[in-house]
């Protein structure tokens, strides 16, 4: 498992999200102002709102894709500790984490890893974690063999 892969698809995959919600929040505005100059009475309002509404949805999970970005940029030269933290890269002898922001499955040819958020039910079971540590989720139990 390579750290400094899984970052950069973390990274690619979050200024994807933000040119496709900038190309739909444009696409949304150039619709209301088209329907700006149409002048059908009540269709015409409901039209305007629905778009207003779907602008404003864009624009919350823009902004969130945002923040993930600005989280994860600082991670870039991260270096391995002896204990999980955020950016740490944590092989157990169950599954794979990368923690940084939640983004899900990672999988390079037969090797997966899960990027997941600190706030997340695992991520706060793995923050503070030191080699060899059992973590219990789910009625598993998962042992920490490496702290990347």
């Amino acid at each position: 498992m390579n750290k400094e892969e899984i970052y950069n698809y973390c990274v690619a995959n979050l200024l994807e999200k933000l040119k496709a919600f900038e190309k739909r929040i444009q696409g949304l505005s150039e619709a209301l102002n088209s329907e700006s100059k149409s002048s059908a009475g009540d269709k015409h309002e409901t039209g305007r709102a629905m778009i207003q509404l779907e602008r404003e949805k864009l624009g919350v999970q823009l902004a969130e894709t945002e923040a993930n970005y600005r989280k994860i940029l600082p991670l870039k030269n991260n270096h391995s500790s002896v204990i999980v933290g955020v950016g740490s890269l944590v092989i157990t002898d169950k599954e794979n984490y990368y923690i940084a922001i939640s983004l899900g499955e990672y999988k390079l040819e037969d090797e997966c890893c899960y990027c997941i958020s600190p706030q997340s039910p695992m991520g706060r079971l793995l923050l503070g974690k030191k080699l060899g540590e059992r973590i219990h989720f789910n009625n598993n139990i998962s042992t920490v063999l490496s702290i990347l």
